[in-house]
Parts: structure tokens; sequence; C-alpha cells
């Protein structure tokens, strides 16, 4: 009899979970058997913005086992061997997490209990990671390539604004690439504790500090001669925060864009005051290459221990919807406010 696997299905808004076939991997692709899928903020703001005009199985940042391998796979992206059972982290590109759920072939989304590596381009590594860290390897990319469009100088004074996975991952590598002074605006309690465990120098809670002139006024006293910050990082996908964080940059500064992966809407802008009379440096990223994951993997092996409990609360299939209620709300799960949540699948 064929195999089937569960898998969650975000149906506008809604989340239900079906079965689908296991396929069997065809020559140059590779069956997983999924451990944990990550909940990323670009989940969240398609479905909160409902941006999918289809069903799909949400989830790309996944970490698995093999299950299967198809004829001809042999090693990892790297050259590494690879054999049923290894555990590997994987690169969603191919549209991971955001194809037609009811298309062939199927369970190509991260909240399931299989994951089919249809494409024979697919980027994946093997490790020894546990799986809780290694489900970190999308977003760790992801702010690895944030970081590198800042250009850190060593001493540089930095602000991280924004809390979520991927701008406390960015504070690390902002951190270990020179930064002098980490500052980080965003909350709620518990991120902010994970940020100082990650290196801030400075935190600023938006809920203890809601006034935009206060933020200000505390970052730029942060500064060297109150003159503000060198570089800025945009990680929150608030729209909100961006003309704040322009405000918190020096005199031909350099202003990051790196949290809006998803339309959620727009700012007004002054080009004369906000972006000519600071003579900054804009700069802004999409997702990440493939030669952003090949480090950020090795990264977080070296580094691991800082990272032992950052998925904060692993879910099963059922369960997908609070994941999101919490993200979209209060940040705070059975009564713990959430860093990471992840869900788990056929191992986890």
């Amino acid at each position: 009899m064929a195999r089937t696997g569960r898998a969650t299905v975000m149906v506008g808004e809604r989340f239900e979970v079906r079965e689908y076939p296991v396929p069997d991997p065809q020559p140059g692709t590779v069956l997983l058997r999924q451990e944990l899928g990550g909940i990323c903020g670009t989940d969240l703001h398609n479905w909160e913005f409902q941006r999918m005009e289809f069903d799909v199985i949400p989830g790309h940042e996944n970490v698995g086992v093999i299950d299967a391998l198809g004829e001809g796979v042999e090693t990892d992206y790297l050259g590494n061997p690879i054999k049923v059972g290894d555990r590997v982290a994987l690169s969603p590109a191919a549209g991971y997490g955001f194809s037609p759920s009811e298309e062939q072939p199927y369970l190509r989304g991260g909240f399931a209990e299989y994951i089919y590596l249809w494409d024979p381009e697919t980027l994946f590594i093997k490790t020894d990671l546990p799986a809780e860290i290694a489900v970190l390897s999308e977003p760790a990319s992801c702010a690895a390539h944030c970081i590198s469009r800042g250009k850190i100088q060593f001493g540089d004074t930095v602000v991280i604004q924004g809390t979520g996975p991927i701008g406390l991952l960015a504070l690390n590598w902002a951190r270990v690439s020179g930064a002098g002074r980490l500052i980080v605006v965003g909350g709620p309690p518990g991120r902010l504790e994970m940020a100082e465990r990650l290196g801030a120098d400075v935190t600023i809670d938006i809920a203890e500090v809601p006034d935009p002139e206060e933020r200000k006024r505390i970052v730029r006293e942060n500064t060297p001669q109150n003159k503000g910050a060198d570089i800025v990082y945009e990680c929150s996908g608030f729209p909100a925060a961006i003309p704040e964080g322009l405000d918190f940059i020096r005199y031909s500064g350099t202003y990051v864009e790196y949290g809006h992966f998803v339309d959620v809407g727009t700012f007004e802008c002054n080009p004369n005051q906000m972006l000519m009379r600071k003579n900054l440096r804009l700069e802004a990223g999409w997702g990440f290459r493939p030669h952003h994951f090949i480090r950020a993997v090795p990264m977080l092996e070296k580094h691991q221990s800082l990272f032992s409990d950052f998925v904060s609360h692993i879910l099963p299939l059922e369960d997908v919807a609070q994941g999101f209620n919490a993200l979209h709300t209060s940040y705070n799960l059975d009564g713990r406010d959430a860093i990471k949540i992840a869900v788990k699948g056929g191992l986890a």
C-alpha cells in the first residue's frame, strides 16, 4: 500500500490537516522525513494579508532526515556523502512552502510529515546540529545577507530594529562581524533577553518606550557624540519603523531595509529631509544566495551554544493556527514570550 503523509494546509484564513500520497523520489530528487519547520514572518504576513491565491502547505525553514534518495543522489550541495538517516538543512528554493498544495508533486511545504525535494537543484547540507538549531538555517542565511549589505567596519555602532528571529540572528552576525556597540529596538521582554544573550549592549522595549522621539533620544545618546549609529538594520517588517530608523542614523550612515518580504503597505517619505540631507547610503536585500546559506550553517555549528533555546515553542501539525495567532497578537504562547515557533513533522 502506498504511504501517505499529513500536512497542514493554509486555506485562506483557516488551517486544516490533509493527507497526501508520499512520492517515491525520482532520479536526482530526495524525500525527507520532516523534523521541524519554523514559522517565518513571511508565512505570517502572507496569512495576515491573504497574499496567497491558492491553498498552500506553508513552511520553508526546514530540517529533516533523509527517508529515500532518488537515483544519482550521493552527496549534498558541498559534496559531502549522504545516506538514508542523515539530517539535512534545506534552502527553500523552487517554491518550497509557496506552491499550490493540490498540485503535483505533492508535499512541497514545511509543515508536514514529509517534504519532497523535487528539484534536482535544491540546496541542502548535511549537518550534525540538533534539529532545534538546524531549523534556523534559513533565517540565519537571511540574516547573513542582511548584515552583509551594511558592510560593517570594525567598531561600528549598529542598531537592529525588530527582535524577531531574523533581527536576533542579524544581531549575532553583526557582533561577530566586528560591530563595537549594538543597540536593539523591539520586544517583548523574552526576545529582548535573548538579544542581550546574543550581544546587545542596549535594548529598548517599544512597549515601555512607546514614543518614537524618546526612542530616538535613547538611541542617539548611546552613540558617539550623540550623532547616531553608523548602520541601522530594519528587520521588523513594520512600515512605520522605516522613518523612525532613518532618524537613528548619523550623517553619511547606512540604512539597510530587510524586513518587508511581503507587501504590508507604505509609509510617507520626504526624500529631501529623510534621505538626501542625511547623505545616507540606502541598502535593501531580498532573500539570500547559496553562498549565504553555506556560510550560515557552519556559523550556527560554531555558535550553537548560543541558540540552544532559541526555538521557544514546538507545535504539532494540528496546532499551527495557535502559533500564527500568537505571532499576530501578543508574541506570547502558553504563558511564555515566543522567540521562534516551530512545527514538528514526522520525527520531532
